[in-house]
């Protein structure tokens, strides 16, 4: 891994009595504030890539947004066995705002568009992204339908976007096809990647799809690269932009060693003040999912992350607190289907908080 600039230590001590300095990195961080931004009016079909000359399907269409309109995706799954629950109704689900129950409005089962961003890892020691994970990342794209539309970029020290927009899977299997070479010397700067995935979902997605971020890599947490905006910064405009974060990782002997040492240091580092990203926990407050598999096997496990994604409950509510101030706001959702296993045999998947738009 590349070094970083030591600014402060502190002593481990070991069992055996012996005390080892410990060096902690620490990094500015940088404050990163979005204005709530939804492009109301989109023709579907649009062609926004700037690379490849493939045509885009074309759709007349016009869509109208509120923009205070709150969207929650829930997968509903049984706890014992993973088994995905279907069949539920409006009436089956309970939504409370910072604890005050509000009426859902909006209710549907797979029936809005998807907006998938592929954020594939190309930094540190390991490459994630071998011939089967890019062979099951082809066959996973073909599980969507022919309106969802995907996004690729890539990451380590710097973010690259390598394929906007786009519903035409040509293009999408040519970007799959060049995607940026390896560098060990690299970092795996989630917090830049995570926050330009962001802030292009802001302003590219599907303003009525829902909104998915499928983080393609071996290492879970990381050290906030200094030279972007801070890791929490990056989360708020996660949740700014209503996205859904999952991981896909290539489970290997040695990125598990890799990915224990990051865990480890970030655990450490903490202790001092060094700012991390951590996926799981991305991916816990916005409802998504970390799967993982050896590589020989992750095509299906990927194609299980795509199934999920296309399984979930569209819910919508317009807010009871009025206040356009741009507070961060907790979600809690229950499910009360009298046919379905007890509440505590059900889980349930959905984000855990939203950022209120401003005036």
């Amino acid at each position: 891994m590349k070094r970083r600039h030591l600014t402060f230590s502190f002593l481990l001590f070991t069992s055996i009595g012996f005390a080892i300095p410990l060096t902690i990195f620490s990094f500015k961080a940088t404050s990163q504030t979005r204005e709530r931004t939804v492009n109301a009016n989109r023709a579907a079909g649009s062609n926004q890539n700037k690379a490849g000359t493939a045509q885009e399907p074309q759709q007349a269409e016009v869509v109208k947004v509120d923009v205070d309109l709150v969207k929650v995706d829930a997968l509903v799954m049984q706890k014992d066995t993973a088994r995905i629950v279907g069949g539920l109704k409006k009436e089956d689900f309970l939504i409370y705002e910072d604890g005050t129950r509000q009426e859902i409005t909006h209710f549907s089962q797979d029936s809005l568009p998807l907006s998938v961003i592929l954020l594939i890892d190309r930094g540190g020691c390991l490459d994630p992204y071998g011939d089967e994970v890019h062979r099951a990342a082809r066959e996973a794209i073909d599980r969507l339908k022919i309106v969802d539309e995907v996004a690729v970029m890539s990451y380590h020290s710097t973010t690259t976007m390598v394929q906007r927009f786009t519903r035409n899977r040509m293009l999408i299997e040519e970007a799959l096809n060049r995607i940026p070479p390896h560098d060990e010397e690299a970092e795996h700067c989630l917090n830049k990647a995570l926050a330009d995935a962001a802030s292009y979902m802001i302003g590219a997605a599907n303003p009525v799809g829902r909104r998915v971020i499928i983080v393609i890599t071996g290492v879970t947490r990381a050290f906030d690269c200094p030279d972007g905006p801070s890791g929490k910064s990056a989360a708020q405009a996660i949740y700014e932009s209503g996205t859904v974060v999952c991981g896909l990782i290539p489970k290997e002997p040695v990125q598990g060693l890799e990915n224990g040492i990051m865990i480890w240091a970030t655990r450490m580092g903490k202790l001092g003040g060094a700012p991390y990203t951590d996926l799981q926990t991305l991916a816990n407050e916005t409802g998504g999912e970390i799967l993982g598999d050896t590589p020989g096997k992750l095509e299906t496990t990927f194609q299980t992350l795509i199934d999920h994604l296309r399984s979930r409950y569209n819910l919508a509510f317009v807010s009871t607190n009025k206040k356009r101030d741009g507070s961060t706001r907790k979600l809690k959702l229950d499910v009360t289907a009298p046919n379905q296993p007890a509440k505590g045999k059900l889980v349930v998947k959905a984000r855990r908080s939203y950022v209120a738009p401003r005036s």
